[in-house]
């Protein structure tokens, strides 16, 4: 389908820029809303004055809809922080954006007869017990923890998502996103990938925690907007569906591969945060066979556009 209007809520962000750039390449009219709590207007210089994309200032916790054109096709929901760091700096407003962000943008789109993506997590499957992750998981996350504000706000986020879906008849889809890298990361988000790469260009040691025998799973950023648009475009389920590539690493490994590839560096290790995921993989079984959905870019061939983005953003503070 192409010509529609299309609202991007984090569309400044690491993501929702991507996405942003894909949609209008398709044809769309494209309107992007942040409050750049952790995006970035620059992520999108390349789209500023382009006739079908517009960049608002919000913040999805407050009502929006007036900001937004009446006519509306499509919603991707995918404002919050999405970083440790990012989203234990304020827990109280991390939580009330999944909350009170999701409310907002449901309530949008059931006004306007759309139809919603809500970008959903990995995390909400807390310290896995089962691996891989299948959606039906109900996973083991801690309710009070420090990382509960974003565990349990996108768990939050996903019970409304199906409630305005069973009580309204909203239109919706979720996605629970695995740990994704490309350009458009900030530097200073505080996930492995960018940790590694800017203590790699700086110079710096680059630090693991724990032992570095803890795994995770990587998407290349443009693998995973294909699976974000293919999960909305089509009939066949609502979700959740599991995004990510299903190979998994050792962050040893990760950071090995990155010093191989910036062609120095040393490592450092330090204790283990607390809820620090042990394992996380993605089952894609879903993905493939109602999406058709296949991560295509292998974490090597991923890593060069990742770290020249890197050293441009590095180079402008």
């Amino acid at each position: 389908m192409s010509g529609m209007t299309i609202l991007v809520t984090g569309g400044a962000g690491f993501l929702g820029s991507n996405l942003c750039r894909r949609l209008v390449a398709e044809g769309h009219r494209v309107v992007a809303l942040d409050n750049f709590q952790t995006g970035q207007g620059g992520n999108l210089d390349d789209l500023r004055g382009h006739a079908r994309f517009e960049l608002l200032e919000a913040d999805v916790a407050e009502p929006f809809d007036h900001k937004v054109p009446a006519a509306l096709d499509r919603v991707y929901h995918l404002a919050c922080p999405a970083s440790p760091p990012h989203y234990q700096r304020d827990p109280v407003r991390t939580m009330m954006t999944n909350v009170l962000g999701t409310l907002n943008a449901l309530e949008l789109t059931r006004q306007r007869g759309a139809r919603l993506l809500l970008a959903s997590t990995s995390e909400v499957y807390g310290d896995p017990e089962v691996h891989p992750q299948p959606e039906d998981y109900r996973g083991n996350v801690s309710p009070n923890g420090p990382r509960a504000c974003y565990d349990e706000g996108k768990r939050a986020a996903e019970a409304l998502a199906m409630d305005y879906h069973r009580t309204r008849q909203t239109d919706i889809r979720i996605a629970r996103i695995f740990n994704t890298y490309g350009p458009g990361m900030a530097p200073d988000d505080g996930r492995v990938i960018s940790n590694f790469i800017t203590q790699a260009l700086r110079g710096e040691a680059l630090t693991i925690y724990g032992d570095g025998s803890q795994t995770r799973s990587l998407c290349y950023v443009d693998d995973l907007v294909d699976g974000l648009v293919r999960l909305m475009e089509q009939d066949r389920t609502l979700g959740p569906v599991n995004l990510g590539n299903p190979g998994e690493v050792t962050v040893r490994d990760i950071a090995q591969t990155i010093l191989e590839v910036v062609g120095r560096g040393t490592l450092t290790t330090r204790p283990l945060p607390t809820d620090d995921p042990r394992r996380r993989c993605p089952d894609i079984t879903r993905a493939r066979a109602l999406l058709g959905f296949e991560p295509r870019t292998s974490f090597r061939d991923g890593l060069p556009p990742t770290i020249a983005w890197f050293e441009r953003a590095l180079s402008q503070h």
